[in-house]
């Protein structure tokens, strides 16, 4: 679950409380190349006002005329069913690519406490399953786990929803600020720890929320789940290895801390040596991000990013290099 489709939940549940009607579309399956994977959703307004996307822009345009030339009527059942690309005529028409097919879900909203709860649940950072009736409309909720995966057998479908991705960085340094930015812009909820106050000034509260206390403390305050990332950015062994030494005994899916090859061994010893087991420190990404050649600031924000989203979407990583080997 993309918690861009969250923001599509709250868009839904801010419609229907202004008393406008809204259509709710889930990708369900998808057969050959389809550009949006299954549980990828968009609402549609009775204005045509969208939000969200079930295939890049592929469909977009006949779901909204769909609403303006009849063909979803006042009167019509709860859920449909709508397939895309059945032929490759059909698939050219729409820009599928490579002859694929995708088919949705049109569902009708009407009382969003669902989709409420749903939202109060995920931002409790709980994992869901929404189980939808397509003969009656009817939505039930249930706890789900991180290993379940959206199933439809063209009675029901249970899609999974999860809290947003969070990175919790220690440290307000400059390479945090850049960290920070990009981390946005992946839609990750950012929290910063840095107890020297020297630090905090100029940073803005949209760019991230400041969590109080020692690094030590900050890990354990946010009640760090598989949803999270920490990398320690200070430097400072004094702070760094105070947050690692929580961060890697729990049950965030990546840490890292910044650092050559010789101090990130350094490091390493230094956390056996304060008590810390081999498979924790094994755990440790150090030196952090991909090899690009990264430089400066920006660069290594970005090699970072791209190793904690190749591993958030569990894609096996054989690239690791000497990265910041001057630092």
């Amino acid at each position: 679950m993309d918690s861009v489709d969250l923001n599509v939940l709250r868009s839904v549940l801010e419609w229907r409380r202004a008393g406008q009607r809204v259509m709710l579309y889930s990708v369900v399956q998808t057969w050959g190349t389809a550009p949006r994977a299954p549980g990828a959703m968009l609402a549609l307004r009775e204005d045509g006002v969208v939000i969200g996307s079930v295939s890049g822009g592929c469909v977009e345009d006949d779901l909204i005329a769909r609403l303006h030339d009849g063909r979803i009527p006042a009167d019509g059942p709860p859920v449909q069913l709508i397939t895309y690309g059945v032929t490759r005529e059909e698939a050219a028409r729409f820009g599928l690519p490579c002859g694929g097919t995708l088919r949705l879900t049109e569902e009708r909203v009407g009382d969003p406490a669902w989709v409420a709860e749903l939202l109060t649940r995920c931002e409790a950072h709980e994992i869901v399953a929404r189980e939808l009736n397509l003969a009656t409309g009817e939505v039930v909720l249930q706890s789900a786990n991180k290993t379940d995966a959206l199933v439809f057998d063209g009675q029901a479908l249970r899609a999974i929803y999860g809290p947003r991705w969070r990175l919790l960085l220690i440290g307000a340094g400059q390479l945090s600020r850049y960290v920070a930015e990009m981390a946005r812009l992946l839609d990750f909820e950012v929290l910063i720890c840095d107890p020297r106050t020297e630090f905090v000034y100029g940073w803005e509260e949209q760019h991230g929320r400041f969590v109080p206390g020692m690094p030590d403390e900050a890990v354990l305050s946010i009640q760090t789940d598989e949803r999270t990332a920490i990398v320690a950015l200070t430097h400072d062994p004094r702070l760094d290895d105070m947050a690692l030494l929580t961060a890697l005994d729990s049950k965030a899916f990546y840490v890292g801390a910044l650092g050559s090859r010789v101090n990130s061994q350094k490091r390493r010893d230094n956390l056996a040596q304060l008590g810390l087991s081999q498979q924790a420190i094994e755990r440790l990404h150090g030196p952090i991000g991909l090899h690009i050649g990264s430089h400066t600031p920006a660069e290594i924000a970005l090699s970072l990013l791209a190793e904690i989203v190749a591993i958030k979407n569990g894609v096996e990583l054989k690239q690791k290099r000497p990265l910041q080997e001057g630092v």
